[in-house]
């Protein structure tokens, strides 16, 4: 095949994807729906506990009480799985992301071979692979916890920017610049793809937590279903690890991209715009894990210091690369 045919089965592969996902999306929104429909049993239960507890305190009786709330406790967490059951409509979104990643992946390759480098030397490449790359991470994370209420989250993110890329990003298959003609593409940019993938994953479920710790102070009145979701603690410990191992692919690239600089341009550092915005990205996250760390923040303000900083990498992605001129605009779009 030329390269043009294959660049063109490429973009109808991303294309079906895009229609997938957008199908996922709908049935976790359903799932949502569901949830949202009827008031879950374990926090009915643990309402129902609160008069016995109550009863058993006044009457003194402290080994009743404690008694009292270690069987409501494993009465709720056993009523809580139940609750937290996956929905035929989130068990039939998962199978259909995942068949949307196959194709999805299937893209990126034909990209890949139609180019004959890897398919990230542009926005449209590098939408293409990363946003693959945030859902692949999202299927792993799964195997570790069961993470698949932020599907609606994913899918549609994945359906706009990839809707985005394929639409206003896309640009043909075309040789690249000299100082993209180095091992270092491979390494600096899928490093950095990855690192975003988690920051996308953590950040969605830092949104998730403010919301739940909104609902468990009792100052959100809607989202019912978030009862059915982790605590905030829960959803906050799973949040600092993914951002964690985001942290340090991010900390990888900001080093590579300082001996590749060094390489293409003879300098490491040159304040490009770029350059200035992956390090205002890498110390907002370092930022993070400090104050978690040695300051004890918990809670509210780190979840937002989460949020800022993913909202930091798209603000790298999207406005530095389209508006920010300098040694860095390779976005391949022609009014750049």
């Amino acid at each position: 095949m030329t390269t043009d045919t294959l660049a063109a089965y490429s973009l109808l592969m991303a294309y079906s994807a895009i229609a997938v996902y957008a199908i996922a999306f709908v049935m976790y929104v359903l799932d949502l729906s569901r949830r949202t429909g009827s008031i879950p049993v374990a926090e009915a239960s643990a309402r129902a506990a609160v008069p016995a507890a109550t009863t058993a305190r006044a009457g003194g009786g402290t080994a009743l009480l404690e008694r009292v709330g270690s069987v409501t406790t494993r009465i709720a967490e056993g009523q809580a799985k139940s609750v937290n059951k996956a929905t035929r409509f989130q068990r039939t979104a998962f199978a259909l992301m995942i068949i949307a990643w196959v194709v999805h992946v299937g893209a990126v390759v034909l990209r890949g071979i139609a180019a004959d480098r890897g398919p990230w030397a542009n926005m449209y490449e590098f939408s293409l692979t990363g946003t693959a790359i945030i859902v692949g991470i999202f299927i792993v994370v799964n195997l570790w916890r069961d993470v698949k209420f932020l599907g609606a989250y994913i899918t549609g993110f994945v359906v706009l920017m990839l809707g985005l890329a394929a639409t206003n990003f896309y640009v043909a298959v075309a040789p690249t610049s000299p100082p993209l003609q180095s091992y270092w593409l491979y390494i600096h940019i899928s490093v950095a793809m990855l690192a975003t993938g988690f920051y996308a994953v953590g950040g969605g479920l830092a949104i998730v937590q403010l919301l739940q710790q909104a609902r468990e102070k009792g100052r959100l009145t809607r989202g019912r279903f978030l009862a059915t979701f982790p605590s905030s603690a829960t959803l906050e410990a799973m949040s600092s690890r993914l951002i964690i191992v985001g942290f340090a692919f991010w900390t990888f690239t900001l080093m590579a991209g300082a001996i590749w600089a060094y390489h293409a341009w003879g300098r490491y550092w040159g304040w490009d715009t770029k350059e200035v915005w992956t390090f205002i990205v890498w110390v907002i996250f370092a930022g993070y894990i400090h104050a978690r760390a040695t300051r004890g923040w918990r809670g509210t303000r780190s979840a937002w210091l989460a949020i800022i900083g993913l909202a930091a990498v798209l603000f790298n992605f999207t406005i530095v690369n389209l508006f920010f001129h300098g040694l860095h605009a390779y976005s391949g779009l022609s009014t750049m």
